[in-house]
């Protein structure tokens, strides 16, 4: 059985280069293929090997105090879903050219539900002060045509860069409710919360975790489908089992 580890942290890193040429020994040592991607503003990990290898690697960079608090998500498959390692350097771990997006520049991480709070309020059908709860799918539209929350708002984009554009038009609609900003693993609803939040709307919270993190800790209440993964397990169902040829493997 093979291991999947998804996992990125914000943190500021001054040498890039040497990060990634770390990382990659790392992940060379225990034979684990996948995508690393470092940047001045942090890591973002999808790797996959043996278990015994990817315990190591996370002991390994949490050992270094700059990734001591690095959150992971880990799934299991029948065959390791990449074909090599890459290992990349890059301006940002996810683009999105948005300045008031920067997480090492804002003054705090944007506030965060947790899944079993949000499977609550999507019980209820608002938040605790019973405020209307709007869930906003910060992902792509091929991503979103395998799943999403039920009643979820999904944006006609390609690229992360074009969420901005594509919100404007619901920007109203979405004043009086608590929107939960949401995506796979929650680095890009981390940066689109942020960037809301800058841009007025303080009502914006985003979900800990992402999709990944929901499916781990609570299961598929409220959302319809499967979650689309950038690897040849192609979307995972919510007890994360991977689509392969079509069908669940």
């Amino acid at each position: 059985m093979i291991d999947n580890l998804a996992a990125y942290h914000f943190v500021a890193i001054d040498d890039p280069d040497a990060v990634a040429a770390w990382l990659r020994a790392l992940a060379e040592a225990g034979d684990l293929r996948g995508t690393v991607l470092v940047a001045p503003e942090g890591i973002n990990l999808f790797l996959a090997g043996s278990v015994d290898a990817i315990d190591a690697l996370i002991v390994a960079v949490r050992g270094d105090a700059r990734f001591a608090t690095l959150q992971v998500k880990r799934s299991r498959s029948e065959a390791v879903p990449f074909a090599r390692l890459k290992v990349k350097v890059k301006p940002e771990i996810i683009s999105f050219r948005k300045p008031d997006a920067m997480p090492l520049d804002a003054p705090a991480r944007a506030p965060d539900v947790a899944p079993q709070t949000l499977a609550r309020w999507i019980a209820q059908g608002h938040d605790d002060s019973g405020r209307r709860l709007a869930l906003l799918d910060t992902r792509n539209r091929e991503e979103f045509g395998f799943g999403t929350f039920t009643d979820a708002l999904t944006l006609p984009i390609d690229n992360f860069t074009e969420l901005p554009d594509a919100l404007a038009p619901h920007r109203e609609a979405l004043r009086d409710a608590t929107v939960v900003s949401f995506c796979t693993g929650g680095i890009r609803c981390e940066k689109a919360a942020l960037w809301m939040r800058a841009d007025g709307m303080d009502n914006v919270l985003q979900l800990d975790g992402g999709i990944l993190g929901y499916f781990e800790q609570v299961g598929g209440f409220g959302y319809d489908g499967r979650c689309f993964v950038f690897d040849d397990r192609v979307a995972l169902d919510p007890q994360l089992r991977p689509l392969q040829d079509g069908v669940p493997a």
